[in-house]
């Protein structure tokens, strides 16, 4: 003989769904980041401040280079200007300056005599920020990710139009 269905619909939430819901929240909770998390805000002001500092010190290649090789500017001046604009970028909307010690250390960097050369190390120099920046973006979360795709991109095509000059 077969059972009848129940006379009722079971009111409210069965125990089973209550479950998987309290592991699900705690699950979620456990994933996301905290304030001693790798993707919370500090980690992003963190990465931001390091692409900033990285890109304050390529702007100081581009200066040593152009102090060095005053012919180049025609050159090198557009790229500059596109590097600063990253920097400000990275800087938007943090507490990040520049540091006396990153202008220091870029400048310091010596320039080679032959402007060939300068050129080819900052093409060098683009190249591995570049590259940096593309392994960066990976770990990084949405905007900043988005944004280090750009500015690695740019970095990019400054490295082939620096020596393309050079051929």
């Amino acid at each position: 003989m077969p059972y009848p269905p129940p006379s009722r619909a079971p009111s409210g939430p069965r125990r089973r769904s209550l479950l998987a819901s309290a592991a699900g929240a705690a699950l979620l909770a456990g994933c996301s980041a905290g304030p001693d998390g790798d993707d919370g805000p500090s980690a992003v002001a963190r990465a931001r401040a390091r692409a900033a500092r990285d890109s304050r010190e390529l702007l100081g290649r581009y200066d040593a280079v152009l102090a060095a090789h005053p012919g180049l500017a025609d050159r090198l001046r557009p790229l500059r200007a596109q590097v600063a604009a990253h920097a400000a970028a990275f800087e938007e909307g943090t507490t990040v300056t520049a540091s006396p010690t990153a202008s220091a250390s870029a400048t310091t960097t010596p320039v080679p005599a032959a402007g060939k050369d300068a050129v080819a190390g900052l093409a060098a120099a683009e190249r591995a920020l570049s590259d940096r920046r593309a392994k960066d973006l990976l770990e990084a979360p949405g905007e900043l990710a988005r944004l280090l795709a750009s500015v690695a991109a740019a970095g990019a095509a400054h490295a082939y139009l620096l020596t393309e000059g050079v051929r």
